[in-house]
């Protein structure tokens, strides 16, 4: 595997949960495996010092403002997760307040006073995602204090991340995967490189710059924004973007006779459906890179795809140190009929 030198605070993002205790202490966290029981982490080798502090603030914060945390028991309080994240190149970070109601009493005092004792936390965000729920955040998103994003940066390409917006969480080894990706693509002058899941446009940006057109799709408006933007503030201008599910753009492309040369797939833990698959199959793009999160979904889609293709290789990246998690990166070449 692509190893680190450093395993220990490495992620660039926490969401942790926040509840109140018997005695009316507030804590965050996570879950204990199969269960509802929320550990608070005051300390948490794979966080970064600043999240943990920024965290542990905000929770004295909303003891000292009176703010309610969500009961999950009585579905009633205010806030239900605090999520931070870092840029590693820029040092900013972000806070969201992921409520179950629309109004945080005193946010404007606690984003006061949270900037003041922190200046990196350029951007305090609230998402308003109400009732039970297995999902960290709702379609609503709004702003309280700062900017709507901070700036991460990869090589010579900036991208701007704004709340849900979805980013690797190790910037450092994001950096060893991409140019593993751009190795397995090779791509030439003119060629047509199509991003799947391409959320802010991170592989596309930092892999595509030698290709004649990069197609992006994602189904997160905001990435599609955001990766507008990516692309604008870099001076990146052989990109195009569409917001919507992977398999009905696709679908679109290939009703409108739109071909491409190369592929790169990064779909979500599920991995890709078979609509897709299909798609790929019947446009059968000479270049393919698959990069993978889950090694399960990847195994059962390659029995899938080996029906035109040969796998050249497959890269293990270690992204999550002290986890069982691993990404890889898959060379996929077009079987000659």
């Amino acid at each position: 595997t692509i190893g680190m030198a450093d395993p220990y605070h490495y992620r660039n993002k926490a969401a942790f949960q926040v509840r109140m205790t018997k005695t009316g202490k507030l804590i965050a966290g996570l879950y204990k495996p199969e269960s509802h029981h929320l550990v608070d982490l005051p300390t948490f080798e794979t966080q970064r010092k600043l999240t943990l502090e920024i965290i542990r603030k905000t929770l004295a914060l909303m003891e000292k403002w009176h703010v309610c945390a969500y009961n999950e028991r009585t579905n009633k309080g205010t806030v239900k997760t605090l999520v931070v994240r870092e840029a590693f190149a820029t040092n900013e970070a972000q806070l969201v307040f992921v409520t179950n109601e629309r109004f945080i009493a005193h946010a404007s005092e606690i984003a006061a006073e949270l900037r003041n004792e922190f200046p990196q936390l350029v951007s305090v965000m609230q998402n308003y995602n109400p009732g039970k729920t297995s999902l960290v955040y709702g379609d609503e998103t709004t702003r309280i204090f700062g900017r709507d994003y901070i700036i991460e940066k990869l090589g010579d390409v900036s991208f701007k991340l704004s709340a849900r917006a979805f980013f690797q969480m190790n910037p450092i080894q994001t950096k060893k995967m991409y140019d593993e990706v751009k190795q397995a693509l090779n791509l030439k002058q003119g060629e047509i490189l199509v991003d799947a899941y391409c959320g802010v446009g991170t592989i596309g940006l930092y892999c595509g710059k030698e290709a004649g057109l990069v197609l992006g799709m994602d189904v997160v408006s905001e990435a599609i924004a955001d990766a507008k933007e990516n692309a604008a503030m870099s001076g990146i201008k052989n990109v195009v973007y569409e917001e919507g599910d992977a398999k009905k753009i696709f679908a679109k492309w290939e009703k409108a006779g739109q071909k491409f040369d190369a592929l790169v797939v990064d779909p979500p833990r599920t991995g890709l459906d078979d609509e897709t698959i299909k798609v790929i199959l019947r446009n059968k793009p000479k270049k393919f890179v698959y990069v993978s999160c889950n090694p399960s979904t990847l195994a059962r889609d390659l029995v899938s795809l080996v029906s035109k293709y040969d796998v050249s290789y497959i890269q293990p990246i270690d992204m999550f140190p002290q986890t069982a998690r691993t990404e890889a990166v898959v060379k996929l070449d077009l079987r000659t009929e």
